[in-house]
């Protein structure tokens, strides 16, 4: 098994049309950051490059620009092609930005770097970070001609492990707060950053680790906590279904914490079968498990239909316990406990 420290770290960047994606990529090849990034960006003409020519064909451009290589491609080339011409050329970067685009759901993009093997042995998904227009959030949200029940404006947010709220600047303090709530009711978990003119620190967006198995319990010490998520989700004790964001009723996040430990196989098999039924409809899956047997804790992660379950750090003299998140939409809470319930392990009956 390839050891995970030694892959390059993956950050797919997203977020809806206007939003700032093209100005913080902009910011990142010409800032002095001292990173050096191998930037994809998908409209081709968006971005203002001015350098050197590296290479070039028909299908795409690479550039390099303040020590990050650009690679610039239409929305219609194949990005599995690109990434392993970029791996020829890995000598020249340390990591990869990915840009979707403003229009799309990104979680295709990133199931490109489980479902490829030659990718996911040399690369990594280091996180998904969406960009959200303050001025103009709330207008999205509500736009009926995007579809309440498939908004991209909010799935982008659904997914995200770290959300950049920009145009801070273009409106005021109370605004802001309503609007980082109305986020947080659709994804309790990633951290929201303010900033004005796409303007961050690249240590906020690159290298978060969204997708190691450590994250949950370095990034979020409390994940296993009560009360668990804020907005509108569930814990062990309430066995009702979640509600939803009011905007859309089906969007929910459901949590379940469990202080038995479960059976692996038995858990694998119920995750696996429950993506294939509904993994169109489940956005994020995150969790912490007790696994009967192991002195480890597992950590979930998934995205749609892409699930890994993986054994991590020991507990440490922690008391093992498990907390399952699931956010996506239509989803069943006592259903998805009870699923959860039959894949506990069974205690071995005390001797006569």
């Amino acid at each position: 098994m390839t050891d995970p420290s030694s892959k390059i770290p993956v950050t797919i960047l997203t977020g809806f049309l206007g939003s700032g994606k093209t100005t913080l990529l902009n910011h990142i090849l010409a800032g002095r950051h001292g990173h050096r990034i191998a930037v994809i960006e998908n409209e081709v003409g968006e971005v203002d490059v001015d350098s050197d020519l590296v290479m070039t064909s028909k299908e795409e451009i690479f550039q390099i620009v303040n020590d990050c290589l650009c690679c610039v491609i239409s929305v219609r080339d194949d990005l599995v092609k690109i990434l392993h011409k970029l791996l020829e050329m890995k000598d020249q970067f340390d990591s990869i930005l990915v840009e979707a685009s403003g229009l799309t759901d990104p979680t295709p993009i990133a199931a490109t770097f489980f479902k490829d093997e030659v990718l996911a042995r040399q690369l990594s998904l280091d996180g998904i970070v969406t960009l959200v227009d303050a001025l103009h959030f709330e207008r999205h949200l509500e736009d009926p001609a995007l579809d309440g029940h498939d908004n991209q404006a909010v799935d982008q947010i659904l997914v995200a492990d770290r959300i950049l709220l920009n145009k801070t600047d273009l409106v005021d303090d109370a605004a802001l707060v309503r609007i980082e709530s109305r986020i947080r009711g659709l994804n309790a978990t990633a951290d929201i950053l303010r900033t004005r003119h796409a303007q961050v620190d690249l240590r906020h967006i690159l290298g978060i680790q969204g997708f190691a198995p450590s994250s949950l319990y370095i990034r979020e010490p409390h994940f296993l906590s009560e009360p668990s998520l804020v907005g509108n989700e569930h814990s062990d004790h309430d066995h009702g279904e979640a509600s939803g964001h009011e905007h859309d009723p089906s969007i929910s996040s459901v949590s379940h914490l469990f202080e038995e430990s479960f059976d692996l196989p038995r858990l694998e098999t119920w995750l696996q079968a429950l993506v294939e039924a509904d993994g169109d409809h489940l956005f994020r899956l995150k969790g912490i498990v007790a696994i009967a047997g192991d002195t480890r804790r597992y950590v979930l992660q998934g995205v749609h239909r892409i699930l890994e379950l993986r054994a991590a750090e020991p507990w440490d003299g922690q008391t093992p316990r498990s907390k399952f998140v699931f956010i996506g939409r239509h989803l069943q809470g006592q259903v998805l406990r009870a699923g959860l319930s039959r894949c506990l392990a069974i205690p071995e009956p005390c001797p006569a």
